[in-house]
């Protein structure tokens, strides 16, 4: 289930205007990003494209044995790897997860706003000539769809779309209750994606990648298969955004949790002890289970907070994977988040 507690965002931020809120997140974007902000096309997660550029030699445990130049392999008797520049020209697709859980949030931002956020950080990082940008976002009345197009206009008009979308509530927590239909999750969300891209290019997904995580933390997750699909075939960024109150609980008495999705109640106290040790134990698994996860399907994780500073996460992940990138043979390199 997941857990949410009661709790506003920072009211000032959520008071503003979408407009506003766009300004101010262009600037933060464009201030902190700046040196990121080259239009070249290895700036979010550089990795293989399609152009021949070589080869190196073979890297155990980093690089996979599909990429392997057996020419020069058999002329070397040295396992060599083909290098490829970035393609010319990118297409990043965005999967923006809008579902309730996404709301929560206490600190200065909600999820939901951390995610426009990132969305943002994206798109000016691999804008370009030519780059392309195209997103599906997943709602409670089903998926909205933005083709791949270029341009800051583009880019502007999904960021205000994220930003003034209607805020999603759960439902009604009353016995009997009609089913309602069920909203796309997120493995339909990665299905529509790697049904639509056909190009090589960067696929984004954003969420907190709580759909459908089963108890067993042995059983894959039901949008993991998907993932690893996309993986084959493009390079893969999950950026999964988290609250401090979804990992550990404030002792401060007796509080309500809610489960967004299903609009389920339970009166919990927080004054015990063990209680918070079971929650926090309970939530570090869980996120455990989705990084283990994530690693399983090939993609890059960034995991971000709402209590963090966002921008600089994403700078520090950008530059380990330049060095991961521009690491020469042999040396030792850092692993990413």
């Amino acid at each position: 289930m997941r857990r949410a507690v009661a709790a506003p965002a920072d009211p000032g931020l959520a008071e503003l205007a979408p407009d506003q809120r766009l300004r101010r997140l262009e600037l933060t974007v464009t201030r902190r990003l700046n040196g990121l902000l080259h239009g070249q096309y290895r700036g979010l997660l550089p990795g293989p494209g399609s152009e021949p550029a070589g080869s190196r030699e073979y890297r155990p445990g980093e690089d996979e044995v599909r990429r392997m130049d057996w020419a020069v392999t058999a002329r070397t008797a040295v396992p060599h790897v083909r290098q490829v520049d970035a393609d010319r020209e990118l297409t990043t697709w965005l999967l923006v997860d809008g579902s309730a859980s996404m709301e929560f949030g206490t600190a200065e931002l909600d999820k939901r706003e951390l995610a426009v956020a990132a969305v943002a950080a994206v798109g000016f990082l691999t804008a370009g000539v030519g780059n392309r940008l195209g997103a599906q976002v997943l709602r409670a009345d089903g998926v909205r769809r933005f083709p791949a197009r270029s341009g800051r206009t583009h880019l502007l008009a999904l960021l205000r779309s994220l930003l003034a979308a209607p805020r999603v509530t759960a439902p009604p927590d009353r016995p009997g209750r009609a089913p309602t239909a069920r909203p796309p999750d997120l493995a339909d969300g990665l299905g529509a994606l790697h049904r639509i891209a056909n190009r090589r290019g960067l696929v984004v997904v954003v969420s907190d990648f709580l759909d459908g995580l089963p108890d067993d933390p042995g059983e894959a997750a039901p949008w993991e298969r998907t993932m690893r699909r996309l993986a084959v075939r493009h390079q893969v960024l999950a950026i999964e955004v988290t609250d401090p109150r979804e990992l550990e609980l404030p002792d401060v008495g007796l509080i309500t949790l809610v489960d967004p999705e299903t609009g389920r109640h339970r009166e919990v106290s927080t004054s015990d002890r063990r209680l918070r040790e079971r929650y926090a134990e309970a939530a570090a698994a869980q996120r455990e289970q989705v990084r283990q996860a994530v690693r399983r399907s090939g993609a890059t994780h960034l995991p971000l907070r709402t209590d963090g500073d966002w921008s600089a996460d994403i700078v520090r992940h950008v530059h380990a994977q330049r060095r991961l990138a521009a690491a020469p043979s042999g040396q030792p390199r850092g692993g990413a988040a």
